[in-house]
C-alpha cells in the first residue's frame, strides 16, 4: 500500500527475544510503562512529518507525558506555515497537522504560552476556514487532488471535537463514511476521488480502518453525554469496523496489510490500533466488556513485534508505507494501546 512519500526514517532492528517475555499477572502495569518508555525513546529518534509529530504528541498526551507534549508542541510551532499549519517540515496533506491539535491545545492550556495559543488558533482557523474541501464541505486529504482518505477520520474531526466544534467533527466523519464505507463488508475503502465521484482505491487497507477507529474513538470521548444519539451511532460504527476486521484476524493475532487479502504482507499496526479502540471503548462504556478479551489478544500479538530497542517491527513502514517496517505512527499506537490498556486494567 503506497500511502505517501516521506523525508526519511530511522529503522532500528534487533532480535528482541528477551524483551518480549510476557509479564506475570503481578506486574502488568510495570510492563506497560516499560514498553511505553521504550517505544517513546525509539519514536523520539525518528524523523517526523506533520501527521507523525501530531499522532506521537497525542500518544504522549494519553500516556500522561506532559513534559514531552509541551516539547513536541514547541517543536511543531517552529515549523509553522503562514496559513496556520504546524509541524510542516514537508507536508503530508491539508488535515495531517490536525492530528496533534488536541495535544497542542492542551499544551497551550497547561503553559499559558501565548505563542502556543495563537499557533493552535491558527491551526483551527486553517481547518475550519481555509483548508481545501468539497462542495459539501468535506476536507480533502491531499493537496494535489480532490481526494478523501480513510486516514482522514483521525485528522480534523478529533481536533474539531476537542475544541468544542462537535457538529463540524461529526459532519466531516459522515462525509468520509458516505464516500468510503462498504455496507456489505462493513469496512472502509482507502481513497475516494471527488472529481470522478468514485473510489480511487477500493482496497480495505488495515491501516486506514485503524486510523478511522482511532478518530471515531477520540471524537466519541469528546461528545457531551447528552448527545446520546450521536454517541450510539459512533459506537455502532466502531463495532461494525472492529467486528469486520476481527473476522479477518490471523491465527497469530495480526492482520494482512489489506485485511481481506492474504496475498498482502502481514502487518502489526492494525492490531495496535484496534486494541486501542477496544480498550478505550470498554473503559468509556460504549463497547461491551466482552471486547476486553479481544483487545488483550491483539495486544499480546503486537507486543511480540517489539525489538530490544523499543521499535515495533512489521508495521506498515516508512517511508512509503508499502512494506513491513517501522514508523513513528507504529510507535505512537504502541504507546496509545498500552496507555489505554492501563486505563482498562485500572478501571478507567
Amino acid at each position: 500500500m503506497n500511502r505517501r512519500s516521506f523525508l526519511s526514517s530511522v529503522t532500528l532492528v534487533g532480535t528482541g527475544a528477551a524483551f518480549n517475555k510476557i509479564p506475570t499477572a503481578k506486574e502488568p502495569e510495570k510492563e506497560s510503562k516499560r514498553r511505553i518508555a521504550k517505544a517513546t525513546a525509539a519514536a523520539m529518534a525518528m524523523q517526523r512529518r506533520d501527521w507523525e509529530q501530531g499522532i506521537l504528541a497525542q500518544a504522549l498526551l494519553e500516556a500522561g507525558d506532559r513534559e514531552r507534549v509541551v516539547l513536541m508542541t514547541k517543536a511543531a510551532i517552529v515549523q509553522r506555515e503562514p496559513d496556520g499549519r504546524l509541524a510542516v517540515v514537508v507536508s503530508g496533506g491539508p488535515t495531517d497537522p490536525a492530528m496533534g491539535g488536541e495535544a497542542y491545545a492542551r499544551a497551550a492550556a497547561w503553559t499559558g504560552d501565548s505563542q502556543i495559543r495563537l499557533a493552535v488558533q491558527g491551526l483551527l482557523d486553517w481547518i475550519r476556514k481555509r483548508a481545501p474541501r468539497s462542495a459539501d464541505g468535506i476536507l480533502y486529504h491531499v493537496f494535489d487532488g480532490p481526494e478523501m482518505w480513510s486516514d482522514g477520520f483521525n485528522g480534523a474531526p478529533p481536533f474539531l471535537a476537542a475544541m468544542g466544534y462537535h457538529d463540524e467533527a461529526l459532519a466531516q466523519m459522515e462525509g468520509f463514511r458516505k464516500r468510503l464505507w462498504n455496507p456489505k463488508e462493513k469496512l472502509l475503502s482507502h481513497i475516494w476521488d471527488e472529481d470522478k465521484k468514485q473510489l480511487k482505491d477500493k482496497q480495505f487497507w488495515g491501516g486506514g480502518n485503524g486510523w478511522a477507529l482511532a478518530g471515531l474513538t477520540r471524537v466519541i470521548r469528546q461528545l457531551p453525554k447528552d448527545r446520546r444519539q450521536e454517541r450510539e451511532s459512533l459506537s455502532e460504527f466502531i463495532k461494525d469496523i472492529s467486528d469486520a476486521c476481527l473476522a479477518h484476524q490471523r491465527a497469530d493475532g495480526l492482520f494482512h496489510d489489506v485485511v481481506d487479502d492474504p496475498g498482502t504482507f502481514v502487518e502489526t499496526n492494525l492490531a495496535q490500533m484496534l486494541a486501542y479502540a477496544l480498550y478505550e471503548g470498554v473503559t468509556g462504556g460504549w463497547l461491551p466488556k466482552s471486547y476486553l478479551e479481544k483487545a488483550s489478544r491483539l495486544r499480546e500479538a503486537a507486543r511480540q513485534k517489539m525489538d530490544e530497542f523499543g521499535c515495533v517491527q512489521g508495521v506498515c513502514g516508512a517511508p512509503n508505507f508499502d512494506h513491513p517496517g517501522v514508523s513513528t505512527e507504529g510507535q505512537a499506537f504502541c504507546i496509545l494501546m498500552e496507555a489505554a490498556a492501563g486505563k482498562a486494567e485500572n478501571g478507567g
